[in-house]
Order: C-alpha cells, then structure tokens, then sequence
C-alpha cells in the first residue's frame, strides 16, 4: 500500500512538472503576443500559387504561408525553435497589397520591412535592397499556345511577340532576344489571356507558377516549350541594412531543418524540395 501511494505521488509530482514545463514553453514562445510589433510585408497576389487573394478576400499560397511560418510557432513550429525564429516571432505580419513593379522602390522609400512575392535574387537588385537566403529554386519558361509547333527554344523566339510581366526577371530576359517585339502587363492573368487569344506569340514567365495554372486547369490549351532557360532563387526582400535580416536568415534555416519548409512545398507542388544553397 505504501509502495502504491509513493508511485501516485511521483506520477502527481512528474504531472506537475510537464505541465510546468509546458508553460514555460508557451511564455517563452507565445503563440500571440498583443504587444508585437508590426511587420509591414508587401506582396502581389497575383502570382499564382505564391501568392493570391481567395473570393472571400483572404490570402493564400507558398510564400505567404512560409511568411506565416517565420513569423508565429503557431504556423505549424515546434517549440523547438531557434533564437533567431524567436526574433521574428515577436512580430505580427501585417501584408499589404502591391503592385510588383512598385515592390523594390518600396523598399528602398522604406515604406514596408519586407517583401514576399516570387522576388529573383539578382545582382543588379542587390545593388538596392537586401535579399535573405534562397528560400525557393524557380527559373523562367517559355509558354505557347498548344497548336504552336513554330517555337521550340530560345533561338526561335527570334522576332516574336513576346508578353512578360512589368518589373520581372522575365522582363529582363526578353530584352535579349533578337527583335522581339515585347509587351508588358501587371499580371500573369492578363498576359496569359492575351496568349489564348492570338495577340503574342509566347510568354515568358516563372516556370512553376505557370506549370501550376495549367495543371490546375486555368490555362486550357497552354504549354511549356522546352526546358527552363534560367535557374533563379527567390528571396525575401528587405530595405539595406534591415534589422530584421539575420533573424529572417535563422528562420528559413530552421524551417528547413525541420521539416516545416518540406511541408510547406509538399502541400502547393506534391514533390519533394529541392536543395537551397546558404547563401
């Protein structure tokens, strides 16, 4: 009896202690903090699966749930998490809407701590602003319609009406083809429409967002053409001298080692990430 009594105790006494435990966790790692800081992240949720707004006006997609991930364990983190996670967790993200082209003199005005919306880490771009480690590995592709048999490559977008969006890496890229005759749009809605009805001969854009509306089936009667013509990395965009860099580069590193980054690709492309560099 007294072996019986001593062995409740110690199972009282190992409850009280989890349960202990536990709270610290949570105070260490508030799922909500009322006294946290804003963060103002823009995005252009026109970039489909990246970012887009539902009918009911909420935003979804792959960056915006790895922003929310950055941002609160509450977005699927153990407790597990790094100092540099607990940073950005003292954040709340507040995403406001933004045009891509507006996106890097936005940043650069200072206007919004950040900006997550399909961004290639480029040369040129870091001369401006501050970019985190890759968090995404994407290049461009062509797209034409599916009855095209006349473009095939690069090499035979030579003279072509070629549609790109205003401000994108894709932009950049069209500038190189020998007279092409370019048109520029806000978003991949209208530049793919004006593929289907005849008045470009090709799109150059993100090859995943565009695999992804034609497997989604809203992109009938597009196709890809060939294989990538570039490999990029997307990063998070930030003002020079951000103060919220380092804690941002911790954070995708643990989202990465700890499963969270996996699941987050799993849930919008059905295929395991690829390898990220650091750096």
């Amino acid at each position: 009896m007294v072996k019986l009594i001593n062995f409740k105790w110690q199972q009282l006494i190992l409850s009280l202690g989890c349960l202990l435990l536990i709270i610290a966790c949570q105070s260490l790692y508030p799922t909500t903090d009322p006294d946290a800081k804003p963060l103002k992240v823009a995005t252009d949720p026109t970039f489909v699966p990246f970012e887009f707004q539902t009918a009911d006006g909420k935003l979804e997609g792959f960056d915006i749930d790895l922003m929310n991930a950055l941002a609160s364990p509450a977005a699927g983190l153990t407790l597990s998490l790094s100092k540099g996670i607990a940073k950005v967790a003292g954040f709340a993200v507040q995403f406001e809407s933004l045009p891509f082209d507006g996106t890097i003199s936005t940043l650069q005005a200072k206007r919004v701590d950040a900006a997550i919306s399909g961004i290639t880490i480029t040369a040129e771009r870091l001369k401006t602003i501050a970019f985190s480690r890759p968090y995404f590995k994407a290049g461009l592709a062509i797209a034409v319609r599916e009855d095209n048999q006349n473009i095939q490559d690069f090499n035979s977008l030579k003279g072509k009406k070629i549609a790109v969006q205003i401000g994108s890496t894709g932009a950049d890229f069209a500038k190189t083809i020998p007279n092409a005759k370019i048109s520029t749009f806000n978003s991949g809605p209208e530049f793919f429409q004006d593929l289907l009805n005849g008045n470009v001969d090709a799109v150059i854009s993100d090859a995943f967002a565009t695999l992804y509306a034609i497997k989604n089936g809203k992109l009938k009667g597009i196709r890809v053409v060939a294989d990538f013509l570039t490999q990029e990395y997307y990063g998070i965009a930030m003002p020079k001298d951000s103060p919220h860099l380092d804690a941002i580069n911790k954070g995708i590193a643990t989202l990465l080692s700890n499963g969270t980054y996996k699941q987050i690709y799993q849930k919008w492309f059905k295929v395991e990430p690829p390898q990220l560099p650091d750096s």
